[in-house]
């Protein structure tokens, strides 16, 4: 029999365990238990006597150590279901957290440790206005303070990080670092984390992500074209230049561990790609259609570099016209062109090969088309037959058009790879996306997406946005879901923040939406979700379920009993708090269990009890006060993996462990928990 915990992971002491089993030597005592001998540690890892402290190369600032306590240290809160706010809870497998997003990843630690692929978040940049934290600053009138949106329902001041303070950098560091640390524990080997930033806090934030996540994974630093979003106001704008362009920072929580990155693709629709070349007096080079190849003979084979067979064969008929004497001779329009010789517009180049120089030589002195053929020894295409065409006297490579553009909906798009700069997204009408109007922060859907391409998504992947904002992140999956055939999962993190600007609340207002950004982006979810199954009746998931961080379920005596008296303890014999409902407790036992808050939850009324099934036998919970032995019996013949029952259900000591050996009995396997 198990006594569930409740509270979230003692990262601190589950360091110093990892330590130990590789250095026992340097773990020792102090007042408060085990410790590390850091000094003996540093030894340990050097070549050299150690002597003390000395200069090194590190990002530090007041208040570093005091965010690493932050991280390690365990809280007693757990998660609360909203299932009227949510959408489709039984079933959905996304999740949307309300709550500050420090407690949110600590309680997500040993659920998700390891098991998320991709994390995206857009950070508050300290711009001054946009960093909100939370203090421990006490004040007076706390209930007008919370309704005017400056403390939360916990009494932490909301503050705004003004520019003005003398420690503006150092506590936008102090907030990122615990959570940029918890959130590398979530990521799965392979997983990978994206990073919005503009060049306030880019270096700083560098410096940080290289300490936590190791220089070694560092990926790339994107720039990314924002016109819009980024450009420059107010004074001092002409003294600088005008700001147009914001980074994403990308890691790896392994490098080693992580799939080639996909090639990125710009496209562009074919004939609006040359009208613009022509525009900036550029030429197009694709312009000739093999109208004719027949009579094919082959004539010589040569040898490659290695001794191995290249076959040439001789084009004995061939035709080649331009574009415009194909639109004129069959009276179609040249895009219609494009379309119909798709497979067979091309262009050629000089391009010095060897085979080339080879075929040149084989076939001095005639003009005609030769093939080239052979097996393809490197590459994407090794071990497969490869063929080049050549033409002239000179020996002129054709090249496809098909090899650089894609054809899509009897449209022809062209690809131009991606590198570090990326630019094309529409960021004017970005406030309007998801049918939900929010005027500062968004990103565009595209913008997303295309950070999930990059981290190679697959099917039941777990996207985590832990400064979700408008829901951006959310809407982006459904997208991505619904254009690749995937079934990728989120899980959104937002503090309920409220919102004071007029203009905007008079906006809310008319929409009938609370003025609070977690309200305003589940709403902005639900209207994406229901826009794409209006449009394409897309098979994705289209719910969510929407949990609250809050204090635990349990009171105090659950996790001080030695600080009750004898008396005290009778009078708290229930040591659930009494406005907890059972679907609370199912969420907190879950988490305590290390299980995920994706899983199927079906709830039964058997012999006038609730029972809760989680992913069918994997947990089997009921939390009434008082049961019997036949529904003992009869939850036994599901086999549950884990049974969890409430601790003030048995009616003695004895008792309880004859249902224990019942169970036993019956349902071998069965791990029972109480409460």
């Amino acid at each position: 029999m198990n006594k569930l915990n409740f509270e979230t992971v003692d990262t601190t002491e589950s360091n110093i365990s990892k330590i130990a089993e590789l250095f026992p030597n340097v773990v020792t005592e102090d007042e408060n238990g085990k410790s590390i001998d850091f000094e003996l540690l540093r030894q340990e890892l050097s070549s050299q006597v150690v002597e003390g402290n000395k200069e090194r190369y590190q990002l530090t600032w007041p208040g570093k150590k005091e965010a690493i306590l932050m991280a390690n240290t365990p809280i007693n809160k757990t998660l609360r279901p909203i299932e009227e706010k949510s959408v489709g809870f039984a079933n959905t497998e996304n999740v949307y957290i309300e709550g500050d997003n420090l407690e949110a990843l600590k309680i997500l630690q040993e659920s998700y440790l390891n098991k998320i692929k991709m994390i995206y978040i857009d950070p508050p940049y300290n711009t001054g206005k946009d960093f909100i934290y939370k203090d421990k600053f006490s004040k007076n009138s706390d209930e007008e303070l919370l309704d005017s949106g400056q403390i939360d329902e916990y009494g932490n001041r909301l503050v705004v990080n003004a520019d003005s303070s003398g420690k503006y950098h150092s506590d936008w560091l102090s907030m990122m670092y615990p959570r940029l640390k918890l959130a590398r524990n979530l990521l799965a080997d392979d997983g990978v984390i994206f990073i919005s930033i503009d060049d306030k806090e880019l270096f700083n934030l560098k410096k940080m992500c290289d300490e936590i996540y190791g220089e070694n994974n560092y990926i790339n630093t994107v720039s990314v074209n924002a016109k819009v979003s980024a450009g420059a106001s107010g004074g001092g704008e002409d003294k600088r230049l005008k700001k147009n362009v914001e980074y994403v920072l990308i890691y790896a929580k392994d490098f080693a561990s992580i799939d080639s990155l996909p090639t990125l693709y710009k496209e562009s629709e074919l004939m609006d790609y040359i009208r613009k070349m022509k525009l900036d007096n550029k030429s197009f080079k694709y312009t000739n259609v093999l109208y004719k190849m027949t009579d094919v003979e082959e004539v010589i084979t040569i040898k490659d570099g290695f001794g191995d067979d290249i076959k040439v064969s001789k084009v004995n008929d061939y035709e080649i016209k331009s574009v415009k004497q194909v639109a004129r001779l069959e009276n179609i329009s040249e895009e219609e062109v494009y379309n119909r010789y798709y497979d067979k517009i091309m262009t050629t180049t000089n391009a010095q090969t060897s085979i080339r120089n080879r075929v040149w030589e084989a076939t001095e002195g005639d003009k005609g088309m030769f093939i080239a053929s052979f097996t393809s020894k490197s590459g994407k295409n090794k071990g497969n037959i490869k063929e080049y065409i050549f033409v002239g006297k000179q020996k002129v490579l054709v090249i496809w058009l098909r090899d650089t553009t894609i054809k899509k909906d009897c449209k022809i798009y062209k690809q131009e790879k991606i590198g570090t700069y990326w630019d094309g997204f529409s960021w004017i009408n970005v406030t309007k996306e998801g049918n939900v109007r929010f005027e500062n922060g968004k990103k565009p859907i595209d913008f997303i997406i295309q950070n999930l391409t990059l981290a190679n998504c697959k099917d039941n992947d777990i996207i985590l946005d832990f400064f979700s904002g408008s829901g951006s992140t959310a809407h982006a999956v459904m997208e991505y879901n619904k254009n690749k055939q995937t079934k990728l999962k989120y899980i959104m993190i937002q503090i309920p923040e409220v919102v004071k600007d007029k203009e905007y609340l008079k906006y809310l207002s008319e929409e009938k939406m609370e003025p609070i950004i977690t309200d305003i982006a589940e709403e902005r979810i639900r209207r994406a979700g229901s826009k794409i199954k209006e449009d394409t009746n897309a098979d994705i998931d289209y719910g969510f379920r929407v949990f609250k961080v809050d204090s635990s379920n349990m009171k105090d005596i659950y996790f001080k009993p030695d600080k009750f008296k004898q008396e005290q303890l009778f009078e708290l014999e229930n040591n659930i708090k009494e406005d907890r409902s059972a679907r609370d407790l199912l969420t907190s036992v879950i988490l305590d269990l290390g299980l995920t808050l994706d899983l199927s939850i079906e709830s039964k009324f058997i012999m006038n009890h609730e029972v809760f099934y989680v992913a069918k036998n994997t947990l089997i919970a009921c939390f009434d006060a008082s049961l019997n032995i036949d529904l003992i019996n009869e939850l036994c013949l599901d086999n549950p993996l884990k049974l969890v029952l409430r601790e003030s259900c048995f009616k003695s000591y004895n008792d309880k462990i004859y249902v224990f050996e019942r169970i036993k009995k019956l349902s071998p396997n069965t791990e029972i928990h109480v409460l």
